[in-house]
């Protein structure tokens, strides 16, 4: 039996995340984030605010996790109006979930400005709303809005908002620090206030912003004071200056003694190995470059350059490094060495079923190869199925199912009959399929989708097997200047049985990026459906 006390993990990256400048989910980039999130071990789920708009109403048509809870977001009911004649409150009680977060006010000023009601029945709204949440059968939370500056303004008035949500059944009381200025020392105190009032630690949450840099610090102060559930996004995105990191909270508290010897999360040890490779593939599922210095997951947390940092690194890790790198699934850089990366290539492979040995030469080939090909822009963090793929054919395990002989591509420009401005993409492919020679034409949307129609049309005895092919996600990222400029593509795949997989290519022309990327996806369909693809065909 242990005695450490349990810290649940909520993700709010589908909606906090959502209201970073430049990000705009999809519905599929919703479905994609949650089954990253669900995979993972994350406790909760946030979605989104069902009702509010077309993209999160669709989301919540249906359960999208399978082991977490899947949150609804919105408001606690209006003041003048009862629970069961509010439409908003009525949207989150019928969407598909586990659970409810109201968001409420809890300073008063804002009651006044925003609401433009009395402070009473701002406290009736939220007794009410977590009360009608309760009888429909779904856990309630209440997001205190504005929390820790409401609580400076008018204490009493904070702490009573607080405690109308907890004496009305919330599980979670969260604490918002939503303009993110709130100091640790002051998150620390505020909060042992909070429970010496009577409210207990494991019913309250905390949610900070990032606008000081301390996110981070502020929830792990809210933990030192007795707080239990923390709430965050992944890599920290977030209006603004962002949300707490969940991947730098998930980290500390697995690895960092001082809590770790207190407290125990969802995360296990085999999936903060994995650690890594969610926020990598999720900023590549954002189309951006992973920051190179993000603590624990950069590609520069565990590297160092040459002189005596990397003379002690190498004779002892201990003294540069303050976790062992693999413990995150990350590798240590040395740049006067290539000793680093080769157990983490080994861990990669065995994730994937793929045994090898450390002294195989074939494994020592697979690691030059992926060096030389990250440093022309490949990146196989958001690409797992293209990096099975290469240590397949590097072991020599991958059937030619088909090879490509030559393609062709043609856009052309012009006027229809009616005088209208077309543009109509042609694509030309020939390919071998045991032994026997074909051609495929197609038009299509744009030039890789005609390539693509070309492609998946005649596989011969294998066309059966790719008629559940779809291509769910294309992405495009320039890596350097000018219209020469090297382009690496990302294709995420999915077929009839729900698994979904990305796959990578880059050149100098689009076009050939797009196809290297086509044809890793059908190659890892084919092999998927003979059960010779790993882990992330299983997920």
């Amino acid at each position: 039996m242990t005695d450490k006390q349990r810290i649940y993990l909520f993700d709010t990256t589908l909606r906090d995340g959502q209201q970073t400048p430049g990000i705009d989910f999809s519905v599929e980039d919703k479905i994609s984030i949650a089954r990253m999130l669900d995979g993972f071990g994350f406790d909760y789920v946030e979605g989104g605010y069902p009702g509010a708009n077309p993209t999160d109403s669709a989301f919540f048509a249906k359960p999208r996790t399978e082991n977490a809870s899947f949150v609804a977001f919105g408001m606690t009911k209006r003041a003048g109006v009862s629970a069961s004649n509010d439409p908003g409150l009525a949207a989150l009680l019928q969407a598909s979930g586990d659970a409810v977060c109201l968001v409420a006010k809890s300073w008063d000023y804002h009651v006044k400005v925003a609401l433009g009601c009395t402070n009473e029945e701002n406290l009736e709204s939220i007794s009410e709303s977590v009360k009608a949440v309760i009888a429909a059968g779904k856990e309630a939370m209440v997001d205190c809005e504005h929390f820790f500056d409401g609580y400076k303004a008018n204490p009493a008035y904070a702490m009573a908002c607080a405690r109308a949500a907890f004496e009305a059944g919330a599980r979670w009381v969260v604490l918002c620090d939503t303009n993110g200025g709130t100091q640790p020392s002051e998150i620390s105190e505020i909060v042992t206030t909070l429970i010496a009032d009577g409210i207990p630690g494991d019913r309250l949450g905390i949610h900070a912003h990032n606008d000081t840099g301390q996110a981070v610090a502020n929830s792990l102060a809210a933990v030192d004071a007795g707080v239990r559930q923390i709430q965050g996004t992944l890599n920290g995105i977030g209006e603004r200056c962002g949300n707490a990191n969940l991947i730098t909270l998930v980290a500390t508290l697995a690895l960092k003694p001082v809590y770790a010897d207190r407290f125990e999360i969802s995360i296990g040890k085999d999936r903060l190995e994995g650690l890594t490779r969610l926020s990598h593939a999720f900023d590549e599922l954002l189309n951006r470059s992973p920051a190179t210095q993000s603590p624990y997951v950069g590609a520069s947390a565990f590297a160092t350059k040459a002189g005596i940092h990397a003379s002690a690194l190498l004779k002892d890790p201990r003294t540069y490094e303050h976790v062992p790198p693999e413990s995150v699934g990350n590798f240590r850089k040395v740049m006067v060495s290539d000793q680093g990366g080769k157990s983490n290539f080994i861990n990669a492979l065995k994730q994937r079923g793929i045994d090898v040995a450390k002294d195989d030469p074939r494994l020592d080939k697979l690691i030059g190869i992926v060096k030389e090909r990250e440093a022309t822009g490949y990146a196989y963090e958001g690409a797992d199925a293209s990096f099975e793929l290469l240590a397949l054919k590097t072991l020599g395990r991958v059937p030619d199912y088909f090879t490509v002989d030559s393609f062709r591509v043609m856009v052309e420009r012009r006027f229809d009959a009616m005088g209208r401005l077309r543009t109509v993409s042609e694509a030309v492919v020939k390919l071998s399929v045991d032994g026997k020679e074909m051609m495929s034409v197609a038009e299509g949307h744009g030039p890789v989708n005609a390539l693509d129609i070309a492609l998946r049309k005649d596989l011969g005895v294998y066309q059966s097997e790719i008629e559940d092919l779809e291509l769910v996600d294309y992405k495009v990222r320039i890596l350097n200047g000018g219209t020469e400029a090297i382009t690496r593509v990302l294709i995420e795949s999915a077929d009839g049985t729900g698994a979904r997989w990305w796959t990578v290519g880059v050149s100098d022309n689009i076009i050939d990026a797009s196809f290297q990327a086509l044809m890793d996806s059908i190659t890892f369909k084919l092999m998927k459906n003979r059960e010779l693809a790993g882990r992330v065909a299983a997920e």
